[in-house]
């Protein structure tokens, strides 16, 4: 039986169609409307540990991480910026903080970007023209990057805190600045622990200028947490077509981030989804133990690439139609389970084989599709609680 599965040919439909902006490269990577959004994350490493941070950057690399930031506190963290720009599979930033120096290293050591903080780089808006020039010369874009913890004193005397209005002054005030001497290739952020402040002040730089934007709900929490606020915030804004790169920062390893991001993503129709698990949240008509048999097919299922929607279905009030609809599932019930291909039955099998069954027919539908399980590339799949 030959069965056509998988993503339609036409393109997934979005909430919005994505904000015009201009186009921008970090590397070989472009940001802007023209290009997918992708997704960034951070090194946790000390960058002057070179072997350690590349290590790192190549587990990003395998999670699905398009861009990667380091931070570059020190000089020796300067010094081992070459090294790791030529080595890193995908385009490094250099993360700067007060020491204006450190702009200029970063760009002559060849990184793809530079994310700049005007609120505490020491006489800052006196360099722009020293470092559009530098950038321009070596093909280097800016990131520049407001944040509420570290706002000009002058924009909280005026606003008394960092408001949303507060924040989109500066970074355009700081645009203005690059723009005035012919360098246009930055993006912009506007970073803020509140979702509801972070949001706002999106929307408001949206509407000033065209400048691709970069967003991040900064110094989110821990894995849950911010995980949910991250969630929010980039859901409010993606959905109206705002945001070309994003990081969801969280405390927690920065795979994680990454896999965060790209659930996001996915979940908006943003990028191609690949596996996807729709499972019951279990009830008092559950028959079967929903939340050992979800963990169980995703383990099985970990690693596969193609675009795979399979129901794990725990009573015959909800499962047998949720089950019809994915492109493969299980309706479970009576010691038994009826393994559904694109709403057919094919079989039914004893409780104890339902994941076993499950897995077989998805490889085989995948052999069918022509994509084997890659598991070095393959993002976590995403399990909907319906």
């Amino acid at each position: 039986m030959t069965v056509s599965l998988g993503m339609p040919g036409t393109p997934a439909p979005v909430l919005a169609p994505r904000r015009k902006t201009h186009q921008i490269h970090v590397g070989k990577v472009g940001v802007g409307s023209d290009y997918p959004v992708s997704v960034q994350s951070m090194t946790t490493t000390l960058t002057a540990d070179v072997n350690t941070t590349l290590q790192q950057i190549a587990e990003l690399t395998a999670a699905g991480c398009d861009i990667v930031r380091v931070a570059c506190p020190s000089q020796d963290d300067a010094d081992a910026l070459p090294q790791i720009a030529q080595h890193s599979q995908i385009p490094v930033i250099a993360d700067i903080h007060f020491q204006p120096k450190y702009v200029f290293a970063a760009i002559e050591a060849g990184c793809a970007a530079v994310r700049v903080n005007p609120g505490n780089i020491r006489k800052f808006d006196d360099q722009v023209k020293e470092i559009a020039q530098a950038a321009k010369d070596h093909g280097t874009s800016i990131r520049i990057g407001v944040n509420a913890g570290s706002l000009d004193k002058r924009l909280l005397e005026k606003y008394g805190k960092a408001t949303p209005e507060a924040l989109v002054e500066s970074a355009a005030w700081e645009a203005s600045l690059f723009e005035e001497h012919g360098f246009h290739d930055f993006k912009i952020s506007v970073k803020h622990n509140d979702p509801v402040v972070m949001v706002r002040a999106y929307e408001l730089l949206a509407e000033r200028g065209d400048w691709p934007l970069h967003l991040g709900v900064t110094e989110a929490g821990p894995a849950f947490q911010g995980t949910i606020k991250s969630a929010t915030a980039f859901g409010a804004l993606l959905s109206q077509g705002i945001g070309d790169t994003i990081r969801v920062s969280l405390s927690a390893p920065p795979v994680e981030e990454v896999k965060v991001g790209i659930q996001i993503l996915q979940s908006l129709n943003l990028r191609p989804r690949k596996l996807e698990i729709v499972s019951c949240p279990s009830c008092g008509r559950a028959q079967v133990d929903v939340y050992k048999l979800a963990d169980e097919v995703t383990a099985g299922l970990e690693g596969m690439t193609v675009p795979l929607r399979v129901a794990v279905m725990g009573c015959v009030v909800n499962g047998p139609g949720e089950a019809r609809e994915a492109d493969l599932g299980v309706a479970s019930g009576n010691g038994k389970g009826q393994i559904f291909v694109k709403g057919e039955v094919v079989k039914t099998v004893p409780e104890s084989a339902i994941v076993e069954t499950l897995i077989e027919e998805a490889m085989r539908i995948a052999e069918e599709m022509g994509e084997p399980v890659d598991e070095e590339s393959a993002g976590a799949p995403t399990v909907t609680v319906s």
